[in-house]
Parts: C-alpha cells; sequence; structure tokens
C-alpha cells in the first residue's frame, strides 16, 4: 500500500512533521504494511461474500466489503498508533481527532484508488473468464450456448437434438441445441463417451454405481449416466486419470 505511505509522507498529519526523515522512514511504511495485510486478509472474506451472492457480485456487496474493510482498517492503525509510535506518550490524540485529521481524509485520498484498481481488475478477470469459455453450436441458424467448460455437466442425445446438463451459478439448468451428439464429441476431446447418447465431463464425477447389473455414473446435482460396455475401460482409465 504505497499510496498509504506516500500521503503520510507528504501531507503530515497529526504530528508527523515532528519526525525526522529517518523516522518517517521507521514508521510511516508501518501503516502501508499493515494497510496491505489488512486488504490481503479480507480477500477470503470477499470470497465468501461472492459464494453467498451465487457467484455473481453487485454494487451493494462491492460496498459492503470497502466498508468493513475500512474500519477495520481504521482499528488496525489506530491500534498502530497507540501501541507503536505513541508507546512511550502518555497524551495520544483521541479516535475523534484521528478520524477528522487522517482516517477520513486517507480514505477520501485513497479509497477512489483503490476503487479504480479493483473495478479494472474486475474487468480484466471477466475477460479472462469469457475468453476461456466453449461453444456448443447449433445447426444453421439454430442458437447455441456459451459457457464455462467445468459449469457443464453432461449432454445427452436427443433424436435431432443434444440435451444440455449445465450449471448456471449454483443452479442446475438444461437446454435444447439442434447438433449431433458425434460432432460435440470430435469438437470437445475432454468430454468423455460414456454410452452411445451421453457424453460427461469428468470435472463432476462423484462415484460409480451398480442397479441391477448395469454400471452407472454418478455425478454432481444426482446426475447419473449409463455407462455401456463398449466405453467402461476408457472411461474407468480416464475418469482415473482426470480426478487424481
Amino acid at each position: 500500500m504505497i499510496w498509504i505511505f506516500v500521503f503520510l509522507y507528504f501531507t503530515e498529519p497529526l504530528d508527523v512533521n515532528e519526525f525526522s526523515d529517518e523516522e518517517k522512514l521507521i514508521y510511516l511504511p508501518g501503516y502501508g504494511v499493515l494497510g496491505g495485510l489488512c486488504y490481503l486478509i479480507f480477500l477470503p472474506f470477499q470470497y465468501y461474500l461472492y459464494k453467498n451472492c451465487k457467484n455473481s457480485w453487485t454494487l451493494i456487496s462491492e460496498i459492503f466489503f470497502l466498508v468493513c474493510f475500512s474500519i477495520i482498517a481504521i482499528v488496525v492503525a489506530r491500534s498502530y498508533y497507540l501501541y507503536v509510535i505513541m508507546s512511550d506518550e502518555r497524551n495520544p490524540y483521541t479516535l475523534g481527532y484521528m478520524l477528522k485529521s487522517i482516517f477520513l481524509p486517507a480514505i477520501a485520498t485513497i479509497l477512489p484508488i483503490i476503487i479504480i484498481g479493483r473495478f479494472a481488475f474486475g474487468k480484466y478477470h471477466e475477460k479472462r473468464l469469457e475468453d476461456k469459455k466453449i461453444e456448443l453450436q447449433g445447426e444453421g441458424h439454430y442458437e447455441g450456448l456459451r459457457l464455462q467448460f467445468n459449469e457443464l455437466i453432461s449432454i445427452q442425445s436427443s433424436d435431432n437434438y443434444v440435451e444440455v446438463f449445465y450449471l448456471s451459478g449454483n443452479q442446475l439448468k438444461k437446454t435444447l441445441i439442434r447438433n449431433k451428439l458425434s460432432v460435440i464429441d470430435d469438437e470437445f476431446p475432454d468430454l468423455l463417451r460414456a454410452h452411445r447418447s451421453y457424453l460427461i465431463n469428468p470435472f463432476h464425477f462423484l462415484k460409480w454405481k451398480t442397479e441391477n447389473g448395469k454400471l452407472l455414473m454418478c455425478l454432481n446435482y444426482d446426475i447419473e449416466v449409463p455407462i455401456s460396455k463398449t466405453y467402461q475401460k476408457d472411461i474407468k482409465a480416464a475418469v482415473q486419470f482426470a480426478t487424481n
């Protein structure tokens, strides 16, 4: 958090102007280091909010995250001031005075930089995710489906269509696409042929199951796919390799 150090060094709030240059270089970087550590510690909290909002990040999520981060950062910075910088002093500045003189001005100066940086990184991350999407194309002018590979669970042949089971957020969805299973099989070799009517994504494999002498593959979201004898050996080897 170089911006925190720069802000404190040049604005000299409180009694920073009484520090020597050496003392400034000793004490002021501590605020920047603590601010950076607070931000890193808060990243798991950001991930929790993201998952709790069904893999979406809204303006409310961003505001809530930044408010919580600012409060914790103020508490940590206040503790650093009291127990490190002013450890031998009897008359430290009050919290109210520090809020007015340093914390709120610092937040007003540094927070926009953090917001812009987070926004730019978010857009970059979204673009990378979009670039990694695969497209199950429909024949002719029929619509296809774009999604992350690991959002795809299985594909089942249905006459002149294929029925695609996939995830949207945390919800299981399915859609029909006008295409042949063999075409998709050739286009996406990472999908495994389990049956003449099924392709599966080994990422979602849970366990094997035998029912009435027939082998079934259990996938996430209670999806069960029959395994024909023709593909049993190959698919078991492929699943073992993919899940190890």
